[in-house]
């Protein structure tokens, strides 16, 4: 019997089957061996906050129960610590689900969305799976280019700009300033999908004040990072009460476990953990520059917990050290586009990671030579 085909929509049938990243796990099954660092998912290595894991386990029993559809509390928590009100906050299945939210709201079939080439490629995911039409503007010095970008918004008059502060996969960022402008000139008809995941890391004045009465701007954020709850698919928008509001009409209001919300509520109770953390990713970008330099490339300065490294010749070269690495144990990534792709990306570790990505690095090099 003939089997019928199964009657996806032409959008569908038009995308390829494709997850924007492969995961660690994914290359352990594929090479039926553990990595010994797991230093390429910009993951925190040094885990959350010891209140929050007391505070799940707490709650662990009360698993049986649905969360709060609502998110009451953990918006409510996040609102004080931001100093907005509750109805500027949209809580949501991490970053990446809140860009499919998002992208949900403004975006079908044939409308433009302006981004930079290179950039974080699960916003692109979404725009595609949506119909979206994705116009690129390249990297200029390892930097998204914010005037680049508003150009390319305005000629090609698109209805979402996204733009990273500080970048994935580079590192880099711009002076809060900057970023302001950016914001004040966004084209008429447009939005700014401004994403602040690795803002903790940053220098002080890299984020812009926040205005939660500018209509144009949401700006995402995520526990994923800096507060070590990567596993816990939690992060935030922050915008206009009118278009937070929106996200009610077309989100999973079960989509944040309950938790989820718990841990997000006791990890902004620890402060001290979280500035602990960043301090100890600062140590680990100066080891892994360290490193860089003892083999003879170029560490690029960062503003996140990660340091991308030039390797000096083009992807192809990049891509041979990388497989080395992966193949003796050390997890780490690269960007997936030309020219970025001369670069491997890896993120900030324990003293332990450090010590096997040193000893490995140089033997990457030296197989990826031959």
């Amino acid at each position: 019997m003939r089997l019928m085909p199964f009657p996806f929509t032409p959008l569908c049938n038009s995308l390829p089957s494709s997850v924007p990243f492969v995961g660690p796990e994914a290359l352990e099954r594929r090479t039926g061996t553990r990595f010994r660092a797991r230093i390429g998912a910009n993951e925190s290595v040094f885990g959350p906050s010891p209140m929050v894991i007391a505070a799940m386990q707490a709650a662990a029993g009360e698993s049986w129960q649905y969360c709060d559809p609502e998110n009451h509390d953990i918006k409510a928590a996040l609102a004080q610590h931001l100093g907005v009100a509750p109805e500027n906050v949209m809580v949501g299945e991490g970053i990446d689900g809140l860009f499919g939210y998002a992208v949900r709201l403004f975006v079908e079939p044939g409308v433009t969305v302006a981004s930079s080439l290179g950039a974080y490629p699960t916003f692109n995911f979404h725009v595609h799976g949506f119909g979206g039409r994705l116009v690129t503007t390249p990297y200029v010095n390892d930097r998204e280019d914010p005037a680049a970008l508003l150009a390319l918004a305005g000629r090609e008059k698109a209805r979402l700009m996204y733009f990273a502060n500080p970048d994935n996969p580079m590192g880099s960022w711009w002076d809060g300033a900057t970023v302001q402008r950016m914001i004040d000139a966004v084209p008429d008809g447009a939005l700014l999908m401004l994403d602040e995941a690795y803002g903790e890391f940053a220098p002080a004045g890299t984020l812009p004040p926040l205005d939660v009465t500018n209509p144009r701007l949401l700006r995402f954020r995520t526990f994923s990072k800096a507060y070590g709850l990567a596993g816990m698919r939690l992060g935030y928008c922050i915008g206009h009460a009118e278009l937070i509001r929106a996200f009610d009409k077309i989100r999973n209001h079960f989509g944040v476990t309950k938790l989820g919300q718990v841990a997000g509520i006791a990890a902004l109770q620890d402060q001290n953990h979280l500035r602990s953390v960043v301090e100890k990713v600062a140590t680990a970008r100066e080891q892994i520059a360290a490193i860089a330099r003892q083999n003879g490339l170029t560490p690029l300065a960062s503003a996140t917990n990660f340091v991308t490294i030039d390797c000096g010749r083009d992807g192809d070269h990049a891509r041979r050290v990388l497989d080395a690495l992966v193949a003796a144990g050390v997890f780490v990534r690269m960007p997936g586009v030309a020219p970025l792709n001369r670069c491997i990306r890896v993120t900030a570790g324990t003293p332990v990671d450090l010590t096997v990505f040193a000893e490995e690095l140089p033997k990457a090099l030296k197989a990826a030579a031959s």
